[in-house]
């Protein structure tokens, strides 16, 4: 027990913002290794075409959440967090968002015959069932993240993804097949429920049109924006089950979580850096704003450019022997994929920091044009060149949206990046795929260990060129390990 305390006090002494990125960034490595390797088994057991079934229903139950939350979620934090009549709100938050949920529920039982797909794998009832779990689910979790406890959701959500993993594999294991997927998501989500009940302090009372209204007020701009982007994740997936098969949606999903390997950073920045936007924007402190972005750009393409590399010279193989035959057809989509990862680092951030700034109107304006663009894509090119089509039309208005929130946001900041260090992380993943591609040249790639050897020597490879070539990232991370006094690598001295 001492030596974790030891561990403990040591990462707390490495300074805010570096010692909370690196802790998202440890937890989402964990995550997605987590989800990795129980998609990799569920991909042998059951097949692209069950993992398409229960991929689609997940993306339906996304559009038909967005309707139904209709942006007071947010809103009901923002009210409740605020101090004042918190039980008042929470009370008309239930009641508004059980309402959407009831008229959603008999619209879809109304209009069932037009889902064809879901009705003839049963997934229909799986999804009204989802539907229920996941709205209690939302109403007590905004609940508690308004009374400000965020490290208990944090630590619900993570238990919610665990149970809902094990569930999975233990059901699809006993030959559950999509039930058993689609019932270990509902598990997970409704232990979370049952679990979060006990850190709730609001409880159910009266309220007035004045609490409908304020919630109203903050919702709307939320609601527009959160929908947008909303569309955009799930409008590819859809409409490749509406052109293709239920196979073509499996193989799709699987190669664009596999190229989100490369966006470890990204998503592990989002949540130490906004808050610090947010206060420096109030506060107008412009420059802390700008060094901010080009860093996290900067640290963010450290792992996407060899991700990307690595990805185009042995995304066929590792797709083979990781999933199997059946997924390889899907590389084409995997290469243009990753690709689409490079461009939503700055797309990504580009639209946090105006969100981060106040200005929500902006970014939704931005947003939209690209869902637009993103549906219209979607439809020309899917039928034409199948799921490459699909990565096409997501890879094209990724980089509209980055063009036009850059456009916007320059008007509020200046940008400027970091263009030595991208250069020397352009030369280190140059290097490294020199070393793989000969590799590839003179080895076959007869089996999962030979196509795991370039993997693993090539990021060694390129670790040691990056920290070599750029002396900034290199004092960095040794000022990281010694404000947790540990010993740096003589070697890389």
């Amino acid at each position: 027990m001492s030596k974790l305390n030891t561990v403990f006090s040591r990462i707390m002494d490495v300074e805010p913002v570096r010692r909370q990125s690196l802790a998202n960034f440890i937890l989402q490595i964990a995550f997605t290794f987590v989800g990795f390797f129980s998609t990799v088994y569920f991909a042998h057991a059951v097949g692209a075409n069950v993992l398409g079934q229960y991929f689609l229903a997940l993306a339906y139950l996304g559009i038909i959440g967005m309707v139904t939350d209709g942006g007071f979620g947010g809103a009901a934090i923002k009210r409740i967090s605020e101090g004042e009549e918190p039980d008042a709100y929470f009370s008309a938050f239930f009641i508004l968002r059980s309402l959407f949920v009831t008229i959603v529920v008999i619209a879809l039982i109304i209009f069932r015959g037009y889902f064809v797909d879901l009705n003839s794998t049963g997934i229909f009832i799986w999804l009204l069932l989802a539907m229920v779990v996941s709205h209690f689910r939302g109403v007590v979790e905004a609940g508690v993240v308004g009374c400000a406890k965020v490290g208990i959701s944090a630590t619900i959500g993570f238990i919610d993804n665990l149970l809902r993993i094990i569930i999975q594999v233990i059901a699809v294991f006993l030959g559950f097949s999509v039930a058993g997927l689609m019932g270990g998501f509902i598990g997970g989500m409704l232990a979370a429920v049952i679990i979060e009940l006990r850190f709730l302090d609001l409880r159910l009372v009266r309220f007035d049109m004045r609490h409908i209204k304020s919630l109203s007020t903050f919702s709307f701009w939320l609601f527009l924006t959160s929908s947008g982007l909303l569309v955009f994740s799930y409008a590819d997936t859809i409409m490749i089950g509406y052109f293709l098969e239920n196979r073509d949606v499996g193989v799709y999903k699987i190669v664009l979580q596999f190229s989100s390997f490369a966006g470890f950073t990204v998503t592990s920045l989002h949540s130490t850096l906004w808050p610090r936007v947010s206060r420096w924007g109030k506060t107008g402190e412009i420059v802390p704003i700008e060094k901010s972005l080009s860093r996290a750009c900067s640290y963010s393409l450290i792992l996407a450019l060899p991700i990307l590399s690595g990805g185009v010279l042995l995304g066929d193989r590792l797709l083979y022997f990781l999933y199997g035959q059946e997924f390889t057809y899907g590389y084409t989509a995997l290469t243009i994929l990753l690709v689409m990862q490079v461009v939503n680092i700055f797309q990504f951030f580009f639209t946090m920091y105006l969100g981060a700034l106040d200005c929500q109107k902006e970014a939704f304006k931005v947003t939209i044009v690209a869902v637009f663009a993103n549906i219209i894509l979607n439809y020309l090119l899917i039928p034409v060149l199948g799921i490459s089509g699909a990565a096409l039309a997501t890879i094209s208005t990724m980089l509209l949206n980055a063009v036009l929130a850059r456009r916007v946001l320059s008007k509020k900041m200046n940008i400027r990046l970091e263009y030595n260090t991208l250069l020397n992380i352009l030369k280190a993943a140059v290097a490294m795929s020199l070393f793989v591609g000969a590799y590839r040249l003179f080895v076959p790639l007869s089996s999962v260990w030979l196509t795991l050897i370039p993997v693993i020597l090539g990021g060694m490879l390129y670790g040691v060129l990056i920290l070599k070539f750029d002396r900034k990232i290199y004092d960095e991370l040794k000022g990281i390990f010694a404000q947790m006094n540990v010993t740096w690598p003589t070697w890389l001295s």
